[in-house]
């Protein structure tokens, strides 16, 4: 699996789930810019409203720099940041909430929900990681995946609570601006546990399945996001989940008409506000700019 789709896909939670360790006009054509030395940002606006729409990275390496004056001035004028959720909550609800979700009973081991080739990876992953293979038994292959998926983010040294979401609470918290999310944990949570079960194996053959090249990969998701490279941003986001429909309509395609859907009422109100959501929903097919378009509203990439 790409480590972008991997990381994005893992980061719909929150920081705080990660493992210890770790009337119908016609659609105006898209304002778009190439590709250059800054991170994608758009704007939609009307007489009395700016809604800025930034493309994040959920984990970033230490001491990693991504803003710049044009990101810096779009913060300062917003007086309210919008999150896919918000990643400040107690690491205990968090947990909470995986169990009362993830744990069912009389469910086969998690060696029997793979392929038998991927079972010498699967053994290693669990041996790197902090839960013993008794625990995933008795998680949902969903939840179990997740589990898994901090094992990777360990081995590549990334930290689930340095990424760019966490960079801009901050920046309105010290602010005393206010910060609220497009869904609840409870419901991102509920995004994988609606999958059905052939749809949670996928997920867990991709991360399982992760290449001996992954550094090399990950650098390269993290060269596009920053140079807001939006094909390439495209090509590693979509790598598995255009392989399973039941991921890619839960995950992305759901979530993106939900999300223009509040960006077009949003515009109703007066006011400036500063959206961010993961890149991946930004770039490709069926993005949410897409569905602000469908609708007829405007949106111009200004970075």
């Amino acid at each position: 699996m790409k480590i972008a789709s991997l990381a994005a896909l893992f980061a719909l939670l929150f920081a705080a789930c990660a493992p210890a360790q770790t009337p119908q006009a016609a659609a105006p054509v898209r304002v778009t810019a190439p590709a250059g030395d800054a991170p994608a940002l758009w704007r939609i606006a009307d007489e009395d409203t700016t809604i800025w729409l930034f493309g994040t990275i959920h984990v970033l390496p230490q001491g990693f720099t991504w803003r710049n004056a044009t990101i810096d001035a779009a913060l300062a004028e917003s007086d309210l940041l919008v999150l896919e959720t918000v990643t400040s909550v107690e690491q205990s609800d968090a947990a909470l909430l995986l169990m009362r979700l993830g744990v069912s009973a009389n469910l086969p081991p998690i060696a029997e929900r793979v392929d038998p080739e991927l079972l010498p990876q699967l053994a290693s992953m669990i041996e790197r990681g902090p839960f013993p293979e008794s625990f995933l038994n008795g998680l949902e292959t969903w939840a179990a995946s997740l589990m898994l998926v901090g094992v990777t983010l360990a081995d590549l040294g990334l930290d689930p609570d340095n990424g760019v979401e966490e960079q801009l609470e901050l920046v309105f918290q010290l602010a005393d601006r206010p910060v609220t999310g497009l869904e609840t944990p409870a419901e991102q949570l509920g995004f994988f546990d609606g999958l059905p079960e052939e749809a949670q194996r996928h997920f867990l053959r991709s991360v399982i399945d992760t290449p001996e090249d992954i550094r090399e990969e990950f650098d390269a998701m993290l060269n596009a996001w920053r140079t807001g490279d939006e094909a390439a941003i495209a090509m590693t986001f979509d790598d598995e989940l255009s392989f399973s429909a039941p991921l890619r309509e839960a995950l992305l395609t759901r979530r993106n008409a939900n999300w223009a859907t509040w960006i077009g009422d949003r515009l109703a109100e007066p006011g400036t506000v500063f959206v961010a959501v993961g890149a991946g929903h930004l770039a490709g097919e069926e993005t949410v700019q897409d569905f602000l378009e469908s609708a007829g509203i405007e949106v111009t990439r200004v970075q």
